[in-house]
């Protein structure tokens, strides 16, 4: 087989189906030694023109379809079909393809369509001997053979034409006695038909005299028909005027119901605009109640922190009022240690100087003591921060001091409100609150 895996095009087409005139193959020796590789050389002839998938195959005698070959190799595809040059091709088969038994064989040459173009003499592969020396020098019998080889084909060729032409004249004298038989069939019935068609006719010549005899009472009756006739046509006329008016109303009641049906249409497609903008409200209606569904979540949180923010506010005015009370309860008692120890002091200025030793770890002193209305020069006095506990000098100026203090503290721009910076939270739910 040839080295490619792509197999050559082959048909079912048998030998006597196939044209081996328009290839000659040339030099075609009568055997080839087994071993070395060989050399197919052939002619194109006029009438053919070749194709890129012809092939020339190395086929056993014998063969009946282009299947059977044993090797193949692809043709050479000329270059231009005009030169002599390009007629003359060849195509070299390698040994190792080539077939290793004494059978005989020959080439062929396939178009792409699987159908034999040209034959060449068979020949053998096996060693040289002196009788085949002897018979390749007998060229002009071989000429001789294979001329007798042509003429035999062609009369063979022509029995089998005449084989085919007598064929067709037995079908058609077949057809022709099958139509003569059926034409003596179809005989027979129409002389049977003709039979009873003339017993037909009697009995229709005995139904014509009977008819004759009603023949005049049909006339009386014909002239009834006619008076009766000139009544209907009256009245014919007389519905053909109902008939028009009744069309006339009939149109009338169409043009009604295609006005009906045109507004029936724009009803529908109000009825079909309604329809989606109801969907699209719908559709509004449910992201509506999922924002207010979150805004109530929101507010009830709102109230909670309200709720929470007044507590507070609550318990801060409560503690207010208790530090209210306690610098009054303060102030009376300083008051009254101040009273009672006047004399005490003035008189005995040793336990003064004591306590103040004692209290020197208090920035502001010990409130209940009575040693804070004495002015000692060594302490000097400062300011102390509520909130944050910073300490300033008492010499500091009053609005360093507030703008300290205004630091820590949060004003409402709403209200009157006054918050820690520790209530930041606190603040901004309550400032929320006044933009609800």
């Amino acid at each position: 087989m040839e080295e490619t895996g792509e197999e050559p095009p082959t048909s079912a087409v048998l030998l006597d189906h196939c044209h081996f005139s328009q290839i000659i193959f040339n030099n075609v020796e009568k055997f080839y030694i087994p071993g070395g590789d060989i050399t197919c050389h052939y002619t194109l002839t006029q009438h053919f023109i070749p194709r890129r998938k012809d092939w020339i195959g190395i086929f056993r005698v014998g063969w009946k379809t282009t299947r059977e070959y044993y090797t193949f190799m692809w043709a050479t595809l000329p270059a231009d079909l005009n030169s002599k040059s390009s007629l003359q091709q060849q195509v070299q088969f390698k040994a190792y393809y080539l077939p290793k038994d004494d059978e005989y064989y020959q080439f062929c040459y396939v178009d792409q369509d699987g159908v034999v173009r040209g034959a060449s003499v068979p020949f053998q592969f096996r060693p040289e001997s002196e009788e085949d020396i002897l018979v390749v020098t007998t060229q002009g019998e071989v000429e001789e053979i294979e001329q007798l080889n042509k003429e035999l084909r062609q009369q063979n060729q022509e029995l089998k034409d005449n084989c085919v032409s007598l064929q067709k004249q037995n079908s058609d004298m077949h057809a022709e006695l099958q139509k003569t038989q059926e034409l003596q069939e179809r005989l027979e019935s129409l002389t049977e038909i003709n039979k009873t068609l003339e017993q037909k006719v009697n009995v229709l010549n005995e139904e014509n005299k009977s008819l004759k005899v009603q023949k005049g009472c049909w006339e009386t009756e014909l002239l009834q028909f006619k008076v009766q006739n000139q009544n209907v046509a009256s009245e014919n006329e007389k519905i053909c005027v109902r008939l028009k008016t009744t069309l006339d109303h009939l149109d009338q009641l169409q043009e009604q119901i295609s006005i009906q049906e045109k507004e029936m249409e724009k009803l529908s497609q109000g009825d079909r605009d309604k329809t989606e903008q109801l969907e699209h409200l719908k559709k509004e209606n449910e992201q509506l109640l999922l924002s207010l569904t979150k805004q109530r979540e929101h507010q009830q949180k709102l109230e909670q922190t309200v709720e929470e923010m007044k507590q507070k506010e609550t318990a801060s005015t409560r503690k207010h009022q208790e530090l209210t009370l306690l610098q009054k309860e303060n102030q009376k008692l300083l008051c009254y240690v101040c009273e009672k120890s006047d004399s005490k002091l003035l008189s005995n200025p040793a336990p003064v100087q004591e306590a103040l030793e004692e209290n020197t770890g208090l920035i502001f002193g010990n409130p209940y003591s009575a040693t804070q209305d004495i002015h000692v020069p060594s302490l000097p006095s400062i300011k102390k921060c509520p909130i944050c506990h910073g300490v300033f000098p008492d010499d500091v100026e009053e609005t360093v001091f507030q703008q300290h203090l205004q630091t820590h503290i949060l004003d409402c721009p709403y209200c009157d409100e006054v918050f820690s910076e520790a209530e930041r939270q606190v603040y901004d739910d309550h400032v929320f609150c006044h933009s609800l």
